[in-house]
């Protein structure tokens, strides 16, 4: 049995050196320790440069999640969508206000939020005379969602739309879709150089972006957060309620609840120099999840995540999905032989909707998180990343791969989508026989691999997680 050393290569560690030493001894040694001071006003600056908007420094990006939804006026008993294929922290501020979360799926190109599975959601809502008060959506591992279609979306249903850009920093959105799908000639080329003038900042599209500097993101002040809002009258409300919504008076004086969730001046000293070296750890990142895919290009069933046409991933970490066709359900053995190695690697985010806490909660849209939880794995991705290392790496996961022969391929423990057409140019107009399977039980899976085929289904899936093929189909 292969038993696990303590990791020696990290999945996404600090990148920390002189500049972030002089940064924090700077604020240590002038006595600025606390939540205020010209570090935190600097570092809020200098991200709403980057940004385009205006910035707020908080103790977390849950924190930051937390207070959008304030912003965005939820309450208890509203309805707030979120991602189902993201990390707890995406989903538990909804419950800090009482709301009640509903979770959508996933697409095949970029696997963050299905927009389809988002206006079932909002027609579902319709028909009972009600609407989401906001929607969360994720840049999942710093890939850029299809954020137009999104806020499109949300805007013409008067829903708040708030991203979780915690873990993509310096992605970049190109313009609009549809203006390339009519003109190929226009066509936003992508690529390892600058973007284009017209990208945009992810976190720059909603009424709020959250993003996140704990100490495994792209850039960390150990623990932090940013929120980037429209207006300046909004940052100055969640500046307000981040600092318990003191009013200015000379004695403590309160009228609206507040939280203490404003960044030490400290850490945001740490950040302003992290700041500085945001581009380069992005270039960094994204070389290396070029030599992953060349290492890996010739192993059939390995896909890893894609990125859409005019969008520009900050590639904060490399995830690979094993098709179970070729692979079988050997991820979690592919994990235990690089932990033996002393490299960490970690399966993809298990979808809320299939979390204990949230099983009683509504899900729309297909089956694709759950193929990427079963077969995706996260590798190491630090920018700090040695190139002797990442050979090491891919060595030992070729060197599995090859070992791993068909006959020793299981094939449980995959869940295949079902296969009906999706269109990846324009959003499926949504009907009633779509909705028809979810009472049909002789509805059955088909075989195939769920991730790389540009098929989908949309099904409304019941409280408890069942799914229209049958209560038992993930056990």
């Amino acid at each position: 049995m292969l038993m696990s050393l303590p990791p020696r290569i990290l999945l996404s560690p600090p990148d920390v050196g002189r500049a972030e030493r002089e940064s924090l001894l700077d604020a240590f040694d002038t006595n600025w320790i606390s939540t205020a001071g010209p570090a935190i006003e600097e570092f809020e600056a200098s991200m709403a440069a980057f940004i385009g908007r205006p910035c707020v420094a908080v103790a977390s990006g849950t924190s930051g999640l937390h207070l959008a939804l304030r912003l965005a006026g939820v309450a208890a008993g509203d309805v707030v969508l979120c991602q189902t294929f993201t990390f707890a922290a995406s989903a538990n501020p909804i419950l800090y206000e009482r709301a009640e979360p509903w979770f959508l799926d996933s697409e095949h190109r970029t696997w963050n939020l299905d927009p389809n599975a988002l206006e079932d959601a909002i027609r579902a809502l319709a028909r009972i005379g009600r609407r989401p008060r906001a929607l969360i959506a994720v840049h999942l591992y710093g890939m850029p969602a299809e954020i137009h279609s999104i806020r499109d979306l949300c805007d013409r249903h008067g829903v708040a739309l708030i991203e979780d850009a915690a873990e993509s920093l310096g992605s970049t959105v190109g313009a609009e879709p549809t203006a390339r799908s009519r003109n190929p000639e226009l066509e936003i080329p992508t690529g390892e150089g600058t973007q284009p003038e017209s990208a945009r900042q992810t976190g720059g599209f909603g009424l709020a972006g959250v993003f996140s500097f704990n100490g495994n993101k792209i850039i960390t002040t150990a623990g932090g957060g940013m929120i980037a809002v429209d207006s300046a009258a909004a940052a100055a409300r969640l500046r307000k309620w981040s600092t318990q919504s003191r009013e200015p008076a000379a004695h403590y004086e309160h009228a609206e609840l507040g939280y203490n969730y404003r960044l030490s001046n400290l850490l945001a000293a740490l950040g302003c120099a992290q700041l500085a070296s945001l581009p380069n750890k992005i270039l960094r990142r994204r070389e290396i999840f070029r030599r992953y895919r060349e290492a890996f290009q010739g192993f059939q069933g390995v896909e890893f995540q894609p990125e859409e046409e005019g969008s520009r991933s900050n590639r904060w970490l490399t995830a690979l999905y094993l098709d179970p066709n070729e692979w079988g359900n050997c991820r979690d053995a592919l994990i235990t032989r690089l932990a033996a190695r002393g490299i960490e690697s970690r399966p993809l985010w298990k979808p809320m909707h299939r979390q204990p806490l949230y099983l009683n909660s509504r899900h729309f849209g297909s089956s694709l998180s759950e193929a990427l939880f079963a077969g995706g794995i996260c590798l190491p991705s630090g920018s700090s990343l040695r190139e002797v290392e990442q050979q090491e790496i891919c060595e030992e996961i070729a060197g599995f791969l090859r070992e791993t022969s068909s006959r020793d391929r299981s094939r449980a423990g995959h869940l295949p989508m079902n296969d009906q057409r999706e269109r990846s140019t324009k959003r499926r107009v949504s009907t009633p026989h779509a909705r028809a399977a979810i009472s049909n039980p002789s509805v059955t899976r088909p075989n195939g691999n769920p991730v790389g085929t540009n098929r989908q289904s949309h099904f409304e899936f019941a409280p408890g997680g069942e799914t229209p093929w049958s209560a038992s189909a993930n056990t």
